[in-house]
């Protein structure tokens, strides 16, 4: 049968000519047949040879109005491209995402000597055959993928747990995955919380395998409280992330046994320490953090935040750890997936804090995630028939534009928003699409005007397209009406998201620069202050007010260094003996 669709593999002009499949192929989805022969043909030319014709069929089934099987093949497509990518290309690709994602950090290595192998050399042929043959699978794998995943580490892991346990691999894929998008970098110094020694607590990852083999064998004997078989790898990353060592994850599964519906017992359970408190001391003075050890002697939020998330992915529920800035104060609290599958985010939250944004670790990336990012991200609209469409058309796009051909992309993509118009992938997409094929700065505003309006139940998405838009503005000379859309910006959230406009102002301050004289840049300063709520109390210090203060401390500018402090200090009006107050106060004595 390999013969009826020879494999031509021709070196013309220094350019390789794609696999030609065969003509006689319908436009359905794949058969396993046809999935080996793909297979076949990627053994011997090699999966760059391959991806062109597999692109290709899944174009002609898009435009012949074969949705299902278009999505099909444009998933083995895919599969292609990523596999056939040489390592050394993708590496430099991957940091430029990572550091522009911020994720970066100490623990990961410095420098990485990639070889010119592609990635399908991380991936055994047993693991790929089933890859190939799993369009479900494909569909969440590709899904859930980050630009920040080390995929040569994804396949690696992918591998061993498949290798380890095929059979178990079957029925917990999306556990694999989530072990996988998790563990193909070191965690961060800082992670779970800076609040304890490296001593004290390791903050060490378990072997992959040994992970994989935990968490399936608690679900399948009865001992977790949601079935993580059931669930996606965008969730069972929450699990997977435990910080405490499997024995102590044993221990919590037999000794804290609260019922899903009353988790935030287990927050509750750590006695609150007055006395640390009291003495601010915030980190744990102990020489080791157990969990029985901090259920005994009891600590601050931190600390029964700590021990609520680490219990609960013991008995697999996901779960986040939380910390905030409220008005005169910080607090750590934690969020869980409850039996409804719906975030609950407030567990161990005080109202009279007035903590407006929470943010948590992304265990995929390290990055920082929010608890209004993560409510959009498990927002419903996931589930409307629409939204495959909207998926499909957005892939679609993006595989036009692989191929050089905008005007079609454009078109694609304006149909996935359409389908969607929650989806900010497609959006996204639109906007490349759109610059590819030469849309002035006019039109893309246009285009960030309505996804801003789409979106605008989601204030983080809503402000950052508006953002851009100001960004827009201020690249073509426009800075007045710039200036105005960051200010409305401010306006509209002033009132229960402060720290949008909060975000708001730390660009604003970014471009105060030494082309501005001291005045100058002390009244935008003071701009600024009149447009935040007395609410954002900490978080405006922290972000805005204090590297204002230093800076201008640390340029020869003391007198100014103390009004702006004396400014803040006004505006915000800290209660007395606050963590704010004492801040401030500190901050006040290295001016002096």
């Amino acid at each position: 049968m390999l013969s009826r669709c020879a494999l031509i593999f021709l070196l013309l002009g220094g350019r390789l000519a794609a696999w030609d499949m065969p003509a006689d192929w319908p436009l359905n989805a794949p058969t396993p047949a046809q999935i080996a022969i793909v297979l076949a043909a990627a053994d011997q030319e090699g999966w760059p040879a391959v991806a062109p014709a597999l692109r290709l069929k899944a174009l002609r089934a898009y435009e012949a109005n074969r949705p299902d099987a278009a999505g099909a093949w444009l998933g083995l497509a895919r599969w292609a491209v990523l596999l056939g990518e040489p390592e050394n290309h993708f590496v430099p690709r991957w940091i430029d995402a990572v550091v522009a994602a911020r994720a970066n950090h100490a623990n990961m290595p410095r420098s990485y000597h990639p070889p010119g192998t592609p990635l399908a050399a991380h991936a055994g042929r047993p693991l790929v055959a089933w890859l190939l043959g799993n369009p479900k699978f494909t569909d969440k794998f590709f899904g859930v993928l980050s630009p920040c995943d080390y995929l040569p580490a994804v396949l690696d892991i992918l591998d061993q747990i498949h290798t380890a346990e095929p059979a178990r691999f079957q029925t917990y894929a999306q556990l694999a995955l989530a072990i996988a998008v998790v563990y193909d970098v070191p965690p961060p110094p800082g992670w779970p919380h800076g609040q304890v020694s490296q001593a004290a607590l390791p903050r060490r990852l378990p072997a992959p395998t040994e992970a994989f083999a935990f968490f399936a064998q608690a679900d399948q004997a009865g001992l977790t409280l949601q079935h993580l078989a059931r669930l996606d790898a965008d969730v069972l990353k929450f699990v997977v992330d435990a910080a405490a060592p499997f024995p102590e994850l044993k221990w919590a599964q037999q000794s804290v046994r609260f019922p899903l519906p009353d988790l935030v017992r287990s927050y509750e359970a750590v006695s609150y320490r007055l006395d640390r408190l009291q003495a601010a001391q915030n980190d744990w003075p102990g020489t080791t953090y157990t969990l029985p050890q901090i259920l005994k002697e009891g600590g601050i939020c931190v600390d029964q935040a700590y021990f609520a998330t680490e219990t609960g992915k013991a008995r697999g529920v996901p779960t986040l750890l939380f910390a905030g800035a409220g008005v005169d104060s910080r607090h750590a609290w934690f969020g869980y997936l409850d039996g409804q599958q719906h975030w609950q985010l407030d567990a161990g939250r005080y109202a009279e804090a007035k903590l407006v944004t929470g943010m948590a670790r992304d265990p995929q990336t390290w990055g920082i995630l929010t608890d209004h990012e993560l409510m959009y991200l498990a927002d419903g609209f996931r589930g409307r028939a629409t939204y495959p469409l909207s998926r499909l058309n957005t892939d679609i796009a993006a595989a036009y534009l692989a191929v050089g051909q905008a005007p079609a992309a454009v078109t694609a993509a304006r149909k996935a928003a359409n389908y969607e118009r929650l989806n900010s992938e497609a959006w996204e997409t639109l906007l490349d699409a759109e610059h590819a094929a030469g849309a002035d700065a006019r039109t893309r505003e246009t285009t960030l005007r309505e996804a801003a309006l789409a979106l605008e139940k989601f204030p983080d998405l809503n402000a950052q397209f508006r953002q851009r838009i100001a960004d827009s503005l201020r690249a073509r000379g426009e800075t007045s009406a710039a200036d105005f859309e960051e200010k409305q910006i401010a306006r509209k959230y002033q009132d229960g998201r402060s720290d949008l406009g909060i975000a708001t102002a730390v660009t604003a301050m970014q471009r105060v620069g030494a082309d501005q004289t001291v005045a100058e840049q002390m009244h935008v300063f003071g701009q600024l202050m009149n447009q935040i709520d007395h609410d954002a109390g900490t978080a405006f210090f922290d972000r805005v007010a204090r590297p204002f203060v230093v800076r201008l401390n640390h340029e020869g500018h003391p007198t100014e260094a103390r009004a702006a402090l004396a400014q803040t200090r006004n505006a915000l009006n800290p209660a007395a003996d606050s963590q704010l107050d004492q801040e401030m106060g500190k901050l006040a004595a290295t001016l002096k």
